[in-house]
Protein backbone atom coordinates (compact mmCIF):
# COMPACT_ATOMS: atom_id res chain seq x y z
CA UNK A 1 0.00 0.00 0.00
CA UNK A 2 1.44 3.43 -1.14
CA UNK A 3 1.95 5.78 2.05
CA UNK A 4 -0.69 9.04 1.34
CA UNK A 5 1.10 12.38 1.80
CA UNK A 6 -1.07 15.11 4.01
CA UNK A 7 -0.08 18.57 3.75
CA UNK A 8 -2.12 22.04 5.23
CA UNK A 9 -2.77 24.91 3.35
CA UNK A 10 0.38 27.07 4.01
CA UNK A 11 2.22 25.31 1.62
CA UNK A 12 0.49 27.54 -1.10
CA UNK A 13 -0.26 24.64 -4.24
CA UNK A 14 -2.83 24.79 -6.39
CA UNK A 15 -5.69 22.24 -6.25
CA UNK A 16 -4.04 20.95 -9.66
CA UNK A 17 -1.46 20.08 -7.48
CA UNK A 18 -3.80 18.24 -4.70
CA UNK A 19 -5.32 16.46 -7.32
CA UNK A 20 -2.42 15.47 -9.75
CA UNK A 21 -0.46 14.10 -6.79
CA UNK A 22 -3.06 12.60 -4.76
CA UNK A 23 -2.25 14.86 -1.66
CA UNK A 24 -4.69 15.09 1.11
CA UNK A 25 -5.03 19.01 2.45
CA UNK A 26 -6.08 19.58 5.48
CA UNK A 27 -6.61 23.80 5.72
CA UNK A 28 -5.53 26.61 8.33
CA UNK A 29 -8.52 29.53 9.07
CA UNK A 30 -8.24 32.94 7.58
CA UNK A 31 -10.76 35.70 9.63
CA UNK A 32 -11.41 38.22 7.10
CA UNK A 33 -13.44 41.46 8.03
CA UNK A 34 -14.98 39.52 11.24
CA UNK A 35 -15.74 35.76 9.23
CA UNK A 36 -14.00 32.93 9.44
CA UNK A 37 -13.30 31.30 6.49
CA UNK A 38 -10.89 28.39 5.50
CA UNK A 39 -8.57 28.21 3.36
CA UNK A 40 -8.25 27.31 0.14
CA UNK A 41 -11.91 25.91 -0.17
CA UNK A 42 -13.97 28.87 1.23
CA UNK A 43 -11.41 31.79 0.32
CA UNK A 44 -9.33 32.88 -2.54
CA UNK A 45 -6.07 34.69 -2.12
CA UNK A 46 -7.05 37.41 -4.11
CA UNK A 47 -9.80 37.92 -1.64
CA UNK A 48 -7.89 38.46 1.06
CA UNK A 49 -5.17 41.13 -0.85
CA UNK A 50 -8.53 43.01 -1.93
CA UNK A 51 -9.56 42.88 1.31
CA UNK A 52 -6.17 43.98 2.78
CA UNK A 53 -5.95 46.91 0.14
CA UNK A 54 -9.29 48.44 1.67
CA UNK A 55 -8.10 48.01 5.15
CA UNK A 56 -10.11 45.20 6.08
CA UNK A 57 -8.68 42.78 9.06
CA UNK A 58 -6.67 39.85 8.87
CA UNK A 59 -5.39 36.76 11.17
CA UNK A 60 -5.45 33.51 10.63
CA UNK A 61 -6.12 30.43 13.13
CA UNK A 62 -4.22 27.08 13.25
CA UNK A 63 -6.30 23.77 12.33
CA UNK A 64 -8.24 22.45 15.58
CA UNK A 65 -7.02 19.52 17.44
CA UNK A 66 -10.86 17.86 16.73
CA UNK A 67 -9.50 17.91 13.15
CA UNK A 68 -6.93 16.52 13.43
CA UNK A 69 -8.00 13.49 15.51
CA UNK A 70 -10.99 13.00 12.92
CA UNK A 71 -8.26 12.38 10.06
CA UNK A 72 -6.19 10.91 11.72
CA UNK A 73 -8.57 8.42 12.74
CA UNK A 74 -9.65 7.75 9.60
CA UNK A 75 -6.14 6.76 8.13
CA UNK A 76 -5.77 4.42 11.50
CA UNK A 77 -8.86 2.26 10.52
CA UNK A 78 -8.41 2.16 7.13
CA UNK A 79 -4.44 0.64 8.12
CA UNK A 80 -3.41 3.43 5.30
CA UNK A 81 0.21 4.58 6.10
CA UNK A 82 0.17 8.46 6.47
CA UNK A 83 2.82 10.90 6.88
CA UNK A 84 1.65 15.03 7.66
CA UNK A 85 4.55 17.46 6.75
CA UNK A 86 3.10 20.01 8.78
CA UNK A 87 3.69 24.21 8.09
CA UNK A 88 6.97 25.86 10.51
CA UNK A 89 6.05 24.55 13.83
CA UNK A 90 7.84 28.40 14.42
CA UNK A 91 5.41 30.29 12.18
CA UNK A 92 2.07 28.49 13.57
CA UNK A 93 1.03 25.87 16.24
CA UNK A 94 -0.20 23.42 14.20
CA UNK A 95 2.84 21.39 14.12
CA UNK A 96 2.24 20.98 17.97
CA UNK A 97 -1.35 20.28 17.92
CA UNK A 98 -1.31 17.38 15.24
CA UNK A 99 1.87 15.68 17.52
CA UNK A 100 -0.92 15.82 20.02
CA UNK A 101 -3.35 14.03 17.80
CA UNK A 102 -0.93 11.97 16.79
CA UNK A 103 -0.09 10.19 19.97
CA UNK A 104 -3.48 9.97 21.06
CA UNK A 105 -4.85 8.24 17.99
CA UNK A 106 -2.13 6.06 18.97
CA UNK A 107 -3.35 5.25 22.43
CA UNK A 108 -6.28 3.69 20.52
CA UNK A 109 -4.58 2.34 17.86
CA UNK A 110 -0.89 1.72 18.78
CA UNK A 111 0.00 0.23 15.30
CA UNK A 112 -1.16 2.94 13.45
CA UNK A 113 1.41 4.28 10.31
CA UNK A 114 1.42 8.01 10.98
CA UNK A 115 3.85 10.62 11.25
CA UNK A 116 4.24 14.21 11.73
CA UNK A 117 6.84 16.38 9.94
CA UNK A 118 7.89 19.42 11.05
CA UNK A 119 9.62 21.00 7.72
CA UNK A 120 10.00 24.63 9.45
CA UNK A 121 9.01 25.99 5.38
CA UNK A 122 6.45 28.12 4.31
CA UNK A 123 4.77 29.12 1.30
CA UNK A 124 5.92 27.16 -2.11
CA UNK A 125 9.03 26.50 -0.50
CA UNK A 126 7.04 23.92 1.99
CA UNK A 127 5.11 23.31 -1.57
CA UNK A 128 8.01 21.72 -3.23
CA UNK A 129 9.18 19.39 0.00
CA UNK A 130 5.53 18.23 -0.31
CA UNK A 131 5.76 17.67 -3.69
CA UNK A 132 8.76 15.74 -3.67
CA UNK A 133 7.19 13.49 -1.00
CA UNK A 134 4.04 13.20 -3.28
CA UNK A 135 5.96 12.30 -6.40
CA UNK A 136 8.02 9.55 -3.90
CA UNK A 137 5.10 8.17 -2.45
CA UNK A 138 3.69 7.56 -6.09
CA UNK A 139 6.43 5.80 -7.23
CA UNK A 140 6.14 3.52 -4.21
CA UNK A 141 9.04 4.43 -2.02
CA UNK A 142 9.24 3.55 1.68
CA UNK A 143 7.84 5.58 4.25
CA UNK A 144 11.60 5.43 5.98
CA UNK A 145 12.56 6.86 2.32
CA UNK A 146 9.77 9.07 2.02
CA UNK A 147 10.53 11.13 5.49
CA UNK A 148 14.52 10.92 4.70
CA UNK A 149 14.51 12.97 1.26
CA UNK A 150 11.82 15.26 2.22
CA UNK A 151 13.34 16.25 5.55
CA UNK A 152 16.92 16.54 3.33
CA UNK A 153 14.72 18.88 0.78
CA UNK A 154 13.00 21.05 4.10
CA UNK A 155 16.49 21.32 5.81
CA UNK A 156 17.60 22.46 2.54
CA UNK A 157 15.25 24.41 1.36
CA UNK A 158 16.06 28.64 1.07
CA UNK A 159 12.99 31.09 1.58
CA UNK A 160 14.28 34.45 -0.23
CA UNK A 161 11.71 37.29 0.04
CA UNK A 162 10.70 40.74 0.75
CA UNK A 163 7.29 42.31 1.39
CA UNK A 164 5.60 45.67 -0.48
CA UNK A 165 4.31 47.46 2.61
CA UNK A 166 5.91 46.73 6.33
CA UNK A 167 2.96 47.68 7.72
CA UNK A 168 1.35 44.20 7.46
CA UNK A 169 4.13 42.80 8.90
CA UNK A 170 4.04 45.63 11.48
CA UNK A 171 0.19 44.08 12.22
CA UNK A 172 1.61 40.31 12.63
CA UNK A 173 4.27 41.28 15.27
CA UNK A 174 7.28 41.34 12.87
CA UNK A 175 8.33 44.24 12.42
CA UNK A 176 8.58 47.18 14.87
CA UNK A 177 6.31 50.34 14.08
CA UNK A 178 8.99 52.62 13.82
CA UNK A 179 10.76 50.35 11.37
CA UNK A 180 7.55 50.39 9.32
CA UNK A 181 6.66 54.34 9.19
CA UNK A 182 11.04 54.58 8.03
CA UNK A 183 10.79 51.68 5.78
CA UNK A 184 7.91 53.11 4.02
CA UNK A 185 8.88 56.76 4.10
CA UNK A 186 11.98 56.08 2.77
CA UNK A 187 10.95 53.42 0.20
CA UNK A 188 13.26 50.87 1.69
CA UNK A 189 12.76 47.15 0.89
CA UNK A 190 13.28 44.98 3.51
CA UNK A 191 15.07 41.18 2.36
CA UNK A 192 14.09 38.50 4.90
CA UNK A 193 14.64 34.81 4.72
CA UNK A 194 13.29 31.96 6.99
CA UNK A 195 16.43 30.76 9.55
CA UNK A 196 15.35 27.56 11.34
CA UNK A 197 11.84 27.93 10.62
CA UNK A 198 11.52 31.67 11.60
CA UNK A 199 10.85 34.82 9.87
CA UNK A 200 14.66 36.46 10.10
CA UNK A 201 15.52 40.15 8.17
CA UNK A 202 18.16 39.54 6.11
CA UNK A 203 18.78 43.31 4.54
CA UNK A 204 17.70 46.25 3.31
CA UNK A 205 17.39 47.54 0.03
CA UNK A 206 16.09 50.76 -1.35
CA UNK A 207 14.28 50.93 -4.58
CA UNK A 208 12.30 48.25 -6.03
CA UNK A 209 15.53 48.05 -9.09
CA UNK A 210 17.70 46.71 -7.16
CA UNK A 211 15.83 44.53 -4.96
CA UNK A 212 15.38 41.59 -8.25
CA UNK A 213 19.22 41.91 -8.57
CA UNK A 214 20.22 41.72 -5.03
CA UNK A 215 17.68 38.41 -4.81
CA UNK A 216 19.34 36.83 -7.21
CA UNK A 217 22.88 37.50 -5.95
CA UNK A 218 21.32 35.70 -2.85
CA UNK A 219 20.31 32.65 -5.25
CA UNK A 220 23.59 32.84 -6.55
CA UNK A 221 25.87 33.00 -3.31
CA UNK A 222 23.46 30.52 -1.60
CA UNK A 223 21.96 27.98 -3.83
CA UNK A 224 23.43 25.20 -6.17
CA UNK A 225 21.90 22.67 -9.46
CA UNK A 226 19.44 25.13 -10.62
CA UNK A 227 18.98 23.40 -13.75
CA UNK A 228 18.36 19.99 -11.69
CA UNK A 229 15.42 21.06 -9.51
CA UNK A 230 12.39 23.11 -9.53
CA UNK A 231 12.90 26.70 -8.29
CA UNK A 232 9.80 28.23 -6.45
CA UNK A 233 8.60 31.59 -6.89
CA UNK A 234 5.17 32.81 -4.74
CA UNK A 235 3.52 36.37 -4.77
CA UNK A 236 1.14 38.42 -3.38
CA UNK A 237 -1.39 39.31 -5.81
CA UNK A 238 1.63 40.15 -8.62
CA UNK A 239 2.09 37.76 -11.19
CA UNK A 240 4.35 40.72 -13.09
CA UNK A 241 7.07 40.89 -10.86
CA UNK A 242 7.12 36.85 -10.16
CA UNK A 243 7.25 36.63 -14.34
CA UNK A 244 10.46 39.24 -14.39
CA UNK A 245 12.20 37.55 -11.47
CA UNK A 246 11.36 34.42 -13.45
CA UNK A 247 12.76 35.64 -16.35
CA UNK A 248 16.21 36.42 -14.80
CA UNK A 249 16.92 33.45 -13.16
CA UNK A 250 16.28 31.57 -16.76
CA UNK A 251 18.59 33.84 -18.41
CA UNK A 252 21.08 34.33 -15.48
CA UNK A 253 21.24 30.65 -14.12
CA UNK A 254 19.78 28.23 -16.84
CA UNK A 255 17.10 27.00 -14.76
CA UNK A 256 14.40 24.74 -16.75
CA UNK A 257 11.55 24.23 -13.87
CA UNK A 258 10.06 27.06 -12.23
CA UNK A 259 6.45 26.79 -10.53
CA UNK A 260 5.13 30.36 -9.79
CA UNK A 261 2.00 30.18 -7.84
CA UNK A 262 0.15 32.93 -5.55
CA UNK A 263 1.57 33.54 -2.01
CA UNK A 264 -1.79 31.72 -0.28
CA UNK A 265 -4.53 33.16 1.92
CA UNK A 266 -3.15 32.37 4.89
CA UNK A 267 0.54 33.12 4.64
CA UNK A 268 -0.94 36.72 2.33
CA UNK A 269 -3.28 37.85 5.72
CA UNK A 270 0.35 38.28 7.52
CA UNK A 271 2.54 39.57 4.13
CA UNK A 272 0.44 41.52 2.50
CA UNK A 273 -0.04 42.29 -1.47
CA UNK A 274 3.00 42.74 -3.20
CA UNK A 275 4.81 40.04 -1.75
CA UNK A 276 7.48 38.64 -3.80
CA UNK A 277 9.12 35.07 -2.43
CA UNK A 278 11.73 32.94 -3.79
CA UNK A 279 12.48 29.08 -3.11
CA UNK A 280 15.29 27.19 -4.36
CA UNK A 281 18.02 24.37 -2.56
CA UNK A 282 21.13 25.40 -1.28
CA UNK A 283 22.59 21.30 -2.01
CA UNK A 284 22.55 18.85 -4.69
CA UNK A 285 18.73 18.06 -5.49
CA UNK A 286 18.07 14.26 -3.82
Amino acid sequence: MNIKILADSASDLSKNHYNEYDIDMVPLTVHLDEKDYKDVTEIEPKTVYDGMREGKGTKTSQVSPQTFKAIFTSYAEANQPLVYLAFSSELSGTYQTAKMMEQEVKETYPDASIDVIDTKCASIGYGLVVLRAAELARNGATKDEIIETATYHANHMEHIFTVDDLEYLYRGGRVSRTAAFVGTLLKIKPILHVEDGKLVPLEKIRGSKKLLNRMLEIMEERGTDFKNQTIGISHGDDLESAQKLADMIKEKFGAQNIMIEMVGAVIGAHSGPGTLALFFLNNDYK
